[in-house]
């Protein structure tokens, strides 16, 4: 690296953030997709959302172009946090000696990214409340009707306290533990492979993109179910004491989902997962990389 810990959290923030404000839109459908038909057998309720474009087009009808920038406030208030604890995090191991060690990358990377998402969840928490906020005709999911991202933070805080604010941090530490690994795990190798096969100069932003996509892949294979649990868990509207009305737990969650929407339930959304992930980890790197380097 030869870049202190501290700098690589300042950059691996602004990183996320200029990659967050590029791929919120994507967020703000992944979101409408991942609750809709929540609990319901499949083809038995009406979908205002199919396939990511049609969402986004459906999300713009309902609340105007400026809909697919919902929740981007908290969305970077998040990557900032998560990405900044995560790289911090990374950089420590690697100044320790830990990433020398057979599978030391992907067991930092996964810690590292654990404790990104417990420290950003409460970001997560009032953006996916923002971004599924809309006009009753296409709402999907509880309504949670918050006016801003401050008078969320506040009315959580209000009701059910600091423990409110961590709400469905189950589900999103599985989640972040489990892309960052694999991301990792493939990343590299699968830029080796994209440059093995002659499709892109070594060392250029077209390998770099291909090999995101490439990785991308895995990612949103193993990725997306835990993200449709984390939308739920975060999502879910809770009693007075903070208990969840529709599920128990991370456990409960998934049990109910595959139950009731079928496996396949588990990957609503994956188009935009999908189409999130390889750009945001590619201008993620690409951004980190240019300022690194600055």
């Amino acid at each position: 690296g030869g870049v202190p810990p501290a700098t690589d959290l300042v950059l691996g923030a602004t990183a996320g953030c200029l990659a967050c404000f590029l791929t919120n839109p994507l967020e703000v459908v992944k979101t409408r997709l991942q609750l809709q038909g929540e609990l319901q057998a499949p083809g038995t309720y009406p979908r205002p959302y199919r396939g990511v474009l049609r969402a986004a087009v459906a999300v713009c009808r309902a609340d105007g172009l400026r809909g697919l920038q919902k929740g981007l406030a908290a969305g970077l208030l998040y990557q900032g946090l998560m990405n900044g604890v995560r790289f911090y995090c990374y950089s420590l191991a690697e100044d320790a000696g830990w990433t020398g060690y057979p599978g030391g990358t992907v067991a930092a990377g996964a810690v590292a990214g654990a404790v990104g998402a417990i420290v950003g969840s409460p970001a997560y928490l009032v953006k996916t409340h923002l971004q599924a906020q809309t006009l009753s005709a296409m709402a999907v999911g509880h309504q949670h009707n918050h006016e801003s991202i401050s008078s969320a933070f506040k009315s959580i805080y209000q009701q059910h306290g600091v423990v409110g604010l961590w709400r469905g941090v189950t589900g999103a530490v599985p989640r972040v533990t489990v892309g960052s690994a694999v991301q990792l795990a493939t990343f590299a190798s699968a830029k080796d492979w994209v440059c093995e096969h002659q499709w892109f100069r070594k060392g250029s932003w077209a390998a770099v993109l291909a090999a995101g996509m490439v990785s991308s892949v895995a990612v949103a294979v193993a990725m997306t179910p835990f993200d449709v649990i984390s939308t739920r868990l975060y999502n879910q509207p809770v009693d007075a004491d903070g208990t969840g009305k529709l599920y128990r737990g991370f456990l409960d969650c998934i049990l109910q989902i595959s139950n009731k929407e079928g496996l396949l339930g588990l990957y609503k959304g994956i188009g935009a997962v999908y189409f999130r992930l390889g750009p945001h980890t590619v201008l993620s790197l690409f951004f980190w990389d240019k300022l690194r380097n600055m």
